[in-house]
């Protein structure tokens, strides 16, 4: 590959700012023009005008919006996914189309279903009603089931699991009171969110949007990402009932719109997903200023904020008696977790955690290699992805590359065998941002150690809060000492979402998990955000979301990167969501078969 010429200071300038949190992200080249400050005031003065009518909106007229959306989303859905291929350089009927229609529509018609469910529960009995009875869990934190939720989750997602981990506030009696704030308790007065949207999966923004509507009674304000804003139109149209009504607008530019939309005195909340890098400019501004204020604790904006904000990470390999097969099918599973979308996502695998002295780590790594080198290369859509690879490449030579190099392109890349003393490691303290991952052993005398040894590493060493996966054999789960050594790490593991066996992607997927950083960050530290969305069952005070599947999924799952028809399972399960009916499942599983 051809790396990046730097010149004195502007190398300087650019590992520096690559060597703690999530990278700063050069500002893509608009697509559509920026929304004047005129038209911003317009919408603003619209949404604000409405903001009292809709926290008074009845239940039913809700799920009337809602049904309306979902009709406007599944209309929209086959424009707004060529969109996405197109921009993004991927090729109709591969693996990356499948991920924009899993990653696109699929995803906000089953968020728009799910809460239209819990609206009718809502007004049919006072509550969402769970799939399942909620438990204590043996440290007396309540655990409530949210996932599957009917007979169809159990058809499409054999064996899976989810639930969410409540704060310590919160008793199994006190459960109900503690869902559906909103509804339970209506604001008397509107306010206006400004929801700054993600620039790499296409469903961040509306079902972002759809949180602040219907999660915490909020109009919205949607700002586009430059990177996807080509996407705005599309948001229009599927929310157009919302349009309508005076609820929501779309609006376009960079950093100079964001900043005038908020400190805009009409907006009185603020969600974003992107950088910390982000949070720190809107909170405390920029440079020697900035850091001053933060000192003092004087933030420049001090608005409601909440925010998704990246990760380094991990996904911890217990070591066990896998079979050749286990290991090939493990092994596309992690490299599925860096390709999807380029490995521009917040939860893309960044360090792989291994047992030094485990028999078959040098097979288990030797099948991710092979699955990196098979893996379709993608275009490195997102700005600054070769420069961030190359800050990789220099503090690691001998990382190795799948794929094309030269200009325009980043290989897959594997850094192994990194030292875990290191703390500084910036695949340790650096999200990078584009097609990088890495593997660290750890030293440990037998599973149980290995676990502690993991989390200790995964909580301390690694930046990010948002979420991690455990990778488990069932035979080892087995072992009672393994088995509780797991279970503890579950719950001592400091992330938002914990995946066991799978990419830590699903609690994102499933929609009904909440899905944000581990809760407790300071405005000053704010690492992988704070508060969280989805969370379609309305919890008060979601802690943590718990995701369980089977080690080995058969048929194969359609978002692995060999995955030969995920463009026809997305597209079935678009119309399934759209209009759900038993009858449409043999199509998709005929699908499934053939992948």
């Amino acid at each position: 590959m051809r790396r990046p010429r730097f010149e004195g200071d502007q190398r300087r300038s650019t590992m520096t700012a690559l060597q703690h949190g999530s990278a700063a992200i050069p500002e893509a080249k608009a697509s559509i023009p920026p929304t004047s400050h005129d038209d911003i005031d317009e919408a603003l003065a619209i949404l604000s005008d409405n903001a009292d009518a809709w926290v008074k909106t009845s239940i039913d007229e809700r799920i009337r919006i809602l049904d309306e959306l979902v009709a406007s989303t599944h209309r929209v859905a086959e424009r707004w996914v060529r969109a996405a291929c197109d921009a993004k350089g991927v090729r109709r009927g591969t693996p990356g189309e499948g991920e924009e229609w899993l990653g696109g529509p699929v995803v906000v018609l089953r968020n728009l279903q799910l809460l239209k469910r819990s609206l009718k529960d809502i007004r049919d009995s006072g509550s969402p009603k769970l799939p399942g009875e909620p438990k204590v869990l043996p440290d007396g934190q309540v655990e409530a089931p949210v996932f599957p939720t009917d007979a169809l989750d159990k058809l499409l997602f054999t064996g899976f699991s989810a639930a969410i981990r409540q704060n310590r506030s919160v008793t199994k009696s006190s459960l109900r009171d503690n869902m559906g704030e909103i509804y339970r308790n209506p604001p008397t007065q509107g306010r206006v969110s400004l929801v700054l949207g993600a620039g790499n999966v296409s469903s961040i923004g509306p079902m972002d949007a759809l949180h602040k509507l219907f999660v915490e009674g909020e109009v919205v304000v949607l700002k586009m990402n430059p990177v996807n804003e080509y996407l705005g139109p599309f948001m229009d149209e599927a929310f157009r009932e919302l349009v309508r009504l005076g609820y929501f607008r779309v609006v376009y530019g960079g950093a100079k719109e964001g900043d005038y939309l908020c400190t805009h005195e009409l907006v009185g909340s603020i969600h974003i997903t992107g950088s910390d890098k982000t949070f720190d400019a809107i909170v405390w501004g920029t440079g020697a200023e900035a850091a001053d204020r933060k000192r003092r604790g004087e933030p420049r904006n001090d608005k409601p904020i909440s925010s998704e904000l990246g990760n380094v990470s991990p996904i911890i390999v217990v070591p066990g008696p896998w079979t050749d097969e286990e290991i090939e099918f493990q092994a596309t599973n992690i490299a599925s977790s860096l390709t999807n979308n380029a490995g521009f996502n917040c939860n893309a695998t960044r360090v792989i955690v291994t047992q030094s002295s485990w028999a078959k780590r040098g097979k288990f790594i030797d099948a991710i290699k092979r699955a990196f080198a098979r893996a379709e290369q993608r275009m490195p859509y997102y700005p600054g992805a070769e420069e961030r690879q190359a800050a990789f490449l220099e503090a690691h030579p001998q990382a190795h590359q799948f794929g094309p190099r030269g200009e325009g392109k980043v290989p897959w890349t594997m850094i192994t065998d990194l030292d875990p003393t290191k703390a500084d490691d910036i695949c340790f303290t650096t999200e990078a941002w584009c097609g990088v991952t890495s593997e660290v052993p750890l030293d440990a005398d037998d599973p149980v150690a290995f676990v502690e040894e993991a989390v200790k590493f995964s909580n301390e060493t690694l930046w990010g809060t948002l979420s991690c996966s455990v990778i488990v054999h069932p035979k080892t789960m087995k072992e009672p000492r393994v088995g509780q050594a797991v279970e503890k790490a579950i719950g001592d593991l400091r992330f938002g979402s914990v995946c066991v066996n799978h990419w830590a992607a699903l609690a994102y997927a499933l929609v009904t998990p909440a899905w944000g950083a581990a809760p407790g960050h300071p405005k000053e530290d704010i690492r992988s955000g704070n508060g969280f969305v989805h969370n379609t069952y309305l919890f008060d005070k979601p802690e943590k979301s718990v995701i369980r599947g089977p080690f080995v999924v058969k048929p194969k799952p359609a978002w692995f990167l060999d995955n030969r028809t995920s463009h026809e399972i997305g597209r079935k399960l678009c119309d399934l969501y759209a209009n759900p009916s038993l009858l449409k499942v043999p199509s998709l599983l005929f699908s499934a078969l053939r992948g």
